[in-house]
């Protein structure tokens, strides 16, 4: 077998188990489940992104996102969590948020970007996508917490 044969069927393996599946978009936005979260005074009206399919998908081909609009991702595993901008037609700002709804940490991200964004933490248990420096704008920082409590939305597994 080749080297380029061996290397194909090592990174298949590794894409094909990765935490957060790469998108297969039907070049369509989402229509999903909505709710509204709160970060000290700001509210962020959000897409409920909860199954597999949902995340993969998340906010691709949407070519326009309204000031305080975003996703909330639910995640299958507490752990470190990955995201692209495949197919993702506007800037982003992604916050990782652990269990109890307290944001871990920051990161933007550019749109129809193929590189990987990972948390720096492995305790995420969601994601919140929103417009590019929404959190800034919003005084929202590492530390802040989101209401309602994670645990009214759906318990991630520990």
């Amino acid at each position: 077998m080749k080297l380029d044969s061996v290397l194909f069927l090592v990174l298949l393996g590794f894409f094909a188990t990765a935490q957060t599946a790469f998108p297969q978009g039907t070049g369509q936005p989402q229509a999903l489940p909505e709710m509204d979260l709160h970060i000290d005074q700001a509210t962020l009206h959000t897409q409920i992104a909860a199954t597999g399919q949902e995340r993969e998908i998340g906010l691709m081909y949407v070519s326009h996102l309204s000031d305080n609009d975003g996703m909330i991702f639910l995640m299958p595993n507490i752990a470190t969590a990955t995201f692209w901008m495949k197919n993702t037609l506007i800037p982003l700002s992604i916050a990782y948020i652990d269990r109890n709804g307290v944001i871990l940490d920051i990161h933007d991200m550019k749109p129809m970007d193929e590189s990987i964004t990972r948390s720096r933490n492995d305790q995420v248990a969601y994601a919140l996508e929103a417009n590019l420096h929404w959190f800034a704008l919003n005084g929202i920082k590492a530390g802040d917490k989101i209401l309602p409590a994670p645990a009214t939305w759906a318990k991630p597994q520990p």
